[in-house]
């Protein structure tokens, strides 16, 4: 792509298909969301607390993350346009997005998939018209990711009908919980559920935290959280219950009733197999996290690539100018490949939403397979969401030197702000085991906890071959992957169907070794079942990273089927090839040691590298506006200064020509 086709890329036709199907959630987002909801800078928390909650009263009805209830409560019955509010938000206000996606995400979703309709018409209105603030009290001090094991009880007495929620110690305290510290009414509260002297595993109950008063109610303590890093208007706080009696009609029941004699009955009667399907309900703030992960890193590239094509740096014998940022091979490696695997990472992410709006979207029963397919793919494309984020937003602030580290700039707030999401919604080391669970369990129920991982029986029998699971354009795929010639050294390395090719062997190869070393741990270590597992660890995590690789490349491959402009889908397929070279770039170590690159080809990939990023230098800018952010919403003084900038710099440059002659 020659440098001056950056002045025939369709910009409008880049954003048409970054927008995808929620476009008009993401247009109504940007024609309504003013400069009120941007962040303020220095504020306390107190002052962000206030201001996030009065925010949330304040957005209109047809934004935000409320669409995904049904009609008859509020909401329009669209779940993936949920997701794409969340991400809006993220881009406007990390606070305001968490804020919103404690409300309607968490605690609003928790009610509306775990209640039957006497709670929902009971409180599901309210709860969308936020009349009702509420919290989700999952999370103890003691456990965070290991939800089974959670040791708030509630047990139920046949005398009163009542429950009898309590906090036996503190390590069972519910700890971080979102809306706790202030505005929070009534919460979700998740415990081990007894009756009649028998334990039925970790169910919700809805539970009134505070009166009308705001005081809270008997038997209930609340503390807050204390200062955090980041997301100072979210007010993170900590519930403990001392016997607090609950009503038997308070339990959210759809998949486990306790009848007045105490009774306890359920569709599902595998305890462990329960659990999952009610965690898998939830996937929804899995799904929003990694997305709102997403946005802010797009935010943060836009400010640096718009910034280092003002700002220069040192100057050349042969010209009279100064350098800009951008036009350095070593600005363009921090940039670009991040700019490509935001990309990359946007159209797994678009699969990922459309494919939970079909799961969960419907009126009928869920297909059991596809659930839990969409909580793999939700699970391992969060961590690398977040991950990227972390990485990448770093890089940005030190792109911008030390206009990156002033707060209004934006980069500070969207670093602290994004911390949280790496261990937010669940762990991320925890989420890429749960995808090698799946991959090498093929989902079965009886492996639905981390515990199966450890019997013999599961290395013996269950493991099973490899079943690529194609994210997209299956045919496309295949079709690519089988005109690759048999020898690689005749392959250019931007052949796509080569590079399709090289991460599925990857994952393949990292798989097929991983069940090697399992088996060959069980023939030796049949008494030490958590030996078994905990000894090739890093072994299968490496296997999930490889997993999500795979996935986002054919996301990737798939969505530039969707550009119907031949320079746009150039350009695209041009970012992919950075995309795709950089992930083996960064892996260039397992290539050459399993024989899958040679010495030379791996030098030739580092070079095609360094081409790409010379190639898209002049489109760094079309890339980020793609995203198609707001000026206003990047809140960044760095650019309204651009031309101001511009002119002084050209002035320079002029001066510099007079001095010259």
């Amino acid at each position: 792509m020659p440098d001056h086709a950056s002045d025939r890329i369709d910009l409008a036709g880049l954003q048409d298909v970054l927008d995808g199907p929620w476009a008009k959630v993401r247009n109504a987002h940007r024609e309504h969301l003013d400069e009120r909801f941007l962040p303020v800078y220095g504020e306390t928390g107190d002052q962000a607390r206030e201001r996030i909650t009065r925010l949330l009263g304040e957005l209109p009805a047809e934004l935000g993350m409320a669409s995904a209830f049904p009609a008859e409560y509020g909401g329009s019955s669209d779940v993936g346009g949920s997701i794409i509010a969340s991400e809006m938000l993220a881009q406007v206000d990390l606070s305001l997005m968490v804020k919103a996606g404690v409300q309607w995400g968490l605690f609003g979703g928790a009610v509306a998939a775990l209640g039957t309709r006497r709670h929902h018409e009971a409180y599901l209105r309210d709860i969308v018209s936020g009349e009702i603030f509420g919290c989700f009290a999952m999370t103890e001090t003691g456990h965070g990711s290991d939800v089974q094991q959670l040791r708030t009880t509630c047990t139920y007495d046949p005398q009163t009908q009542t429950f009898d929620l309590h906090t036996p110690h503190e390590a069972a305290r519910k700890d971080y919980i979102g809306n706790a510290a202030r505005d929070g009414r009534m919460a979700v509260v998740f415990a081990q559920l007894i009756t009649n002297g028998e334990r039925h595993g970790v169910h919700a109950w809805l539970v009134p935290i505070r009166d009308e008063q705001g005081n809270p109610m008997p038997g209930v303590s609340i503390g807050d959280a204390g200062a955090k890093a980041g997301l100072l208007g979210v007010d993170n706080g900590r519930l403990t219950f001392d016997h607090v009696r609950v009503p038997r009609d308070m339990l959210l029941d759809r998949y486990g009733q306790v009848a007045e004699d105490g009774t306890y009955s359920s569709p599902i009667e595998n305890d462990s197999r329960r659990f999952f399907t009610m965690l898998g309900t939830l996937v929804r703030g899995r799904v929003s996290v990694g997305g709102a992960a997403s946005a802010a890193t797009k935010s943060a590239l836009t400010i640096a690539v718009r910034y280092g094509d003002i700002r220069r740096q040192f100057g050349t014998p042969d010209a009279e100018r100064e350098v800009l940022l951008n036009d350095y091979l070593a600005h363009q490696r921090k940039l670009l490949p991040a700019l490509a695997t935001t990309y990359a990472l946007h159209f797994a992410q678009t699969e990922l939403v459309a494919a939970l709006s079909e799961v969960q979207g419907g009126d009928g029963p869920v297909d059991d397979h596809r659930q839990r397919e969409l909580e793999s793919r939700a699970a391992g494309l969060k961590a690398a969401q977040t991950w990227h984020a972390t990485r990448t937003i770093q890089t940005c602030r030190e792109a911008c030197g030390g206009a990156g580290y002033l707060a209004e700039n934006r980069l500070p707030s969207l670093k602290a702000d994004t911390d949280v999401f790496t261990t937010f919604e669940g762990d991320n080391t925890v989420l890429l085991q749960l995808v090698a669970k799946g991959l090498l369990t093929g989902y079965r129920d009886e492996f639905g906890s981390l515990d199966g991982w450890g019997r013999a029986s599961f290395v013996a029998e269950q493991v099973r071959e490899m079943v690529l699971e194609r994210t997209a354009a299956r045919s496309l795929i295949e079709r690519l992957i089988g005109a690759v010639p048999g020898r690689d050294e005749e392959v250019a390395v931007t052949d796509r169907g080569w590079q399709l090719k090289a991460f599925e062997d990857r994952e393949r190869h990292l798989l097929d070794g991983a069940v090697r070393r399992l088996r060959g741990g069980a023939a030796t270590k049949k008494d030490r079942p958590f030996d078994i597992f905990n000894d090739v660890q890093d072994h299968v995590l490496t296997v999930a990273a490889a997993h999500i690789d795979r996935i986002t490349l054919e996301a990737f491959v798939a969505g530039i089927e969707d550009a119907a402009d031949p320079t746009v889908r150039e350009l695209l397929s041009r970012v992919c090839d950075l995309y795709a070279l950089s992930v083996i770039e960064a892996n260039k170590g397992w290539f050459l040691e399993h024989g899958r690159l040679t010495p030379a080809r791996a030098k030739a990939v580092t070079g095609v590298v360094n081409a790409l990023l010379k190639e898209l230098r002049p489109h760094m800018r079309t890339l980020v506006d793609g995203f198609a952010i707001p000026d206003p919403w990047l809140h960044a003084a760095i650019l309204r200064e651009e031309p101001d900038r511009q002119e002084a710099m050209a002035a320079d440059d002029e001066q510099t020509r007079a001095a010259a002659a």
